[in-house]
């Protein structure tokens, strides 16, 4: 198999891409999250700690995703 060498270019582009899929993805996610909100508080109802777990990881994890992002931003105008 040919498999190129990444290039700067590469790169960025994929990063582009991520970043447009997850930023519609994250809004889509909101949306369902902010219709769960409200029911759940109308209804006065609880949820698992599965959720509450499976929620906390997913903080860290988009924590981490904002710091790696702005690593990769701060390299970019840093490069002149």
């Amino acid at each position: 198999m040919n498999n190129p060498t990444p290039t700067v270019e590469m790169s960025l582009d994929a990063l582009s891409e991520a970043c447009t899929k997850s930023s519609d993805d994250l809004r889509a996610v909101k949306n369902v999250l902010e219709r769960a909100r409200g029911d759940i508080a109308s209804r006065n109802t609880s949820i698992s700690r599965r959720i509450v777990t499976a929620a906390e990881r997913v903080v860290d994890h988009l924590k981490k995703t904002d710091e790696a992002l702005k690593e990769v931003l701060v390299a970019l105008e840093e490069r002149d």
